[in-house]
């Protein structure tokens, strides 16, 4: 029979302790029971973050299907689902700039990629490059300017900006030694320390039913405003990882990973001034049904300190349920989502949309490009 691999996206965010030292706080710990039923509460997206919409520019030489890899203060990156090895730069308004392949099998070209990271300052693109091993540098014309492998036999994933010289990111490998997380050199990819958070034995995303499997892929590591949240669901514990290096515990889950079967991991999601986004997923799939992972979506409101089953409505939709799938992009926007032409040219005709969404679905043709939601912290 053949192995199926069924990924379904998710956003989240977890875990991390540190080696080297780091501090750690304690104060206003959030208890999540991830079993428990939690009272209902809708959420207008726009009650408390900001939202902007791109409009890509569309062209014989500028279609996409939207997938949004980083985004700066003049551009932003965009890919295709099916990993052609097209990287799309368009600048902040839409309008294409160029596009880049650099796939192939030469010492300069990636296989294929999973993150890819702009360097805005440096003018500069890494492309992790996970099946290789290893993270090539490009300048914005696509031209290569350096590469360096991965240490030892790990893989990187979830893949970010930690300040000017330096990039984080999570390490593991298949020979089942301990996962970590990373900061690594932008220059010459040697590690300048390593993140290390305790947990009994490792847990992983994979149902196996004989030669099948069906996993969900998660980011081990996402920003979280000026810090960052980083993931390993061999723990109980969510930290936020600060640049100085403090770990502060933000989130304790109940019961213990280590007690559940099948386990129900805790996904914490979009964070922002006053909620925070989670989910509790079952680790349960069905292959002859093709189904599972099933989910509860959580919200935390840090005003009244009190945790809720939400539904998240975006207000430019007529009673139209957000269903958030991708992860932070860096610490400006908290997640995005890419909104097909002919849906939002359907639901244009049918009187559902307002605002600035209502305008531009105005102009669309059901044939262009995806428009971009970029959703972003209030200043």
């Amino acid at each position: 029979m053949k192995r199926a691999n069924i990924f379904l996206v998710v956003i989240l965010l977890v875990v991390m302790a540190g080696c080297g030292g780091g501090k750690q706080s304690t104060d206003n710990l959030i208890i999540v029971d991830v079993t428990k039923s939690y009272l209902e509460k809708k959420l207008i997206l726009q009650d408390f973050m900001d939202v902007e919409y791109i409009v890509l520019e569309t062209n014989d030489d500028f279609i996409t299907r939207g997938v949004v890899k980083d985004v700066g203060k003049e551009i932003i990156l965009v890919t295709n689902p099916n990993n052609d090895g097209d990287i799309f730069i368009f600048d902040r308004t839409g309008k294409g700039i160029r596009k880049i392949n650099r796939r192939g099998q030469g010492p300069e070209e990636y296989t294929r990629f999973t993150d890819i990271i702009l360097d805005e300052t440096n003018s500069e693109i890494f492309v992790v490059d996970y099946a290789a091993k290893k993270i090539l540098v490009y300048d914005l014309s696509g031209n290569f300017k350096r590469s360096f492998k991965n240490i030892d036999t790990g893989y990187y994933l979830s893949v970010f900006n930690f300040d000017q010289d330096h990039l984080i990111g999570y390490k593991f490998t298949i020979a089942n030694e301990r996962p970590c997380h990373l900061i690594i050199s932008k220059q010459d990819g040697s590690i300048i320390r390593e993140i290390h958070v305790p947990f009994k034995e490792i847990k992983t995303s994979f149902v196996i039913e004989g030669e099948m499997s069906a996993s969900f892929p998660y980011r081990q590591t996402l920003p979280n405003h000026n810090n960052f949240v980083l993931v390993e669901i061999s723990s109980d514990t969510v930290y936020n990882y600060l640049p100085n290096g403090t770990l502060s515990p933000i989130i304790v889950r109940t019961p213990s990973i280590h007690s559940m079967e099948p386990e129900v991991f805790l996904l914490p999601g979009m964070m922002t001034d006053r909620y925070y986004f989670i989910q509790a997923l079952q680790k349960v799939f069905n292959f002859e049904t093709g189904k599972g992972f099933t989910y509860s979506a959580l919200a935390y409101d840090r005003q009244d300190n009190t945790i809720y089953s939400c539904i998240l409505y975006n207000d430019d939709f007529s009673n139209k349920k957000l269903f958030i799938n991708s992860p932070p992009v860096n610490h400006e926007i908290a997640t995005w989502q890419s909104l097909e032409a002919y849906q939002l040219v359907e639901a244009y005709k049918n009187g559902e949309l307002k605002g600035r969404l209502k305008e531009i679905a105005a102009t669309l043709d059901e044939e262009d490009n995806p428009v971009i939601m970029l959703v972003k912290h209030k200043k």
